[in-house]
């Protein structure tokens, strides 16, 4: 059974493509069949995929979300085991339609005031789609009390929030740069260890 996976946010800046290259990549060291919709007209994901030398099963495709349902069917029926939708911000169209669509929906934000006031906008749309987003905190300052503020600020919009934590960390700079996921860049790194953490959340929340 194909599972959606959506990452959502209507604020810029908040590291949804980084997350979902990054957990598409730990998702294909896990053995699964897994395919990238990139719904951003910048096309950020695609420029991803298409500068890889590996020529592995991970499929990333530019699509406009009004083709998303015809898209979605061909990955069912060419046996994806995940699709993770790539949305772009200020794009209320593209998200709703990735939220309907969606098992599961992520949200990343930093543990910043701005992004804690931006995302009632987004819950208020995944909502209109009758699902519920999980938060995730991400490029999480190394040190400081962020987190613990962060995770009190989104318990009283009563948001769930993912148990762990996306660090600030080099190593998704420097693996974008090599069109890799950190898994594939350092796969004994801290960023890695907390990618498979996540990846492995999302698996018992939506098995395949």
């Amino acid at each position: 059974m194909t599972r959606v996976l959506s990452i959502i946010s209507t604020k810029g800046g908040t590291g949804k493509t980084t997350l979902a290259l990054n957990l598409a990549v730990s998702f294909r060291e896990a053995r699964k069949s897994v395919v990238v919709l990139d719904l951003d007209p910048q096309a950020t994901a695609t420029a991803w995929s298409d500068a890889r030398q590996d020529g592995d099963s991970l499929s990333v495709l530019s699509c406009q979300h009004g083709r998303l349902p015809a898209v979605l069917q061909a990955a069912r029926e060419g046996g994806a085991d995940l699709v993770i939708i790539d949305t772009a911000p200020h794009s209320e169209a593209a998200a709703l339609a990735a939220a309907k669509a969606a098992d599961l929906i992520l949200m990343p934000l930093r543990p910043e005031i701005f992004d804690l006031r931006a995302i009632a906008n987004t819950v208020e749309m995944i909502q209109v789609a009758k699902k519920q987003p999980v938060a995730v905190l991400n490029a999480v300052p190394v040190r400081g009390p962020k987190v613990a503020e962060a995770r009190g600020a989104l318990a009283e919009m009563q948001l769930e929030t993912a148990p762990m934590t996306i660090g600030n960390r080099a190593a998704f700079g420097y693996a974008a740069i090599a069109s890799q996921g950190v898994e594939e860049y350092e796969p004994d790194g801290v960023a890695s260890v907390e990618i498979k953490a996540l990846r492995k959340w999302i698996a018992k929340r939506i098995p395949g």
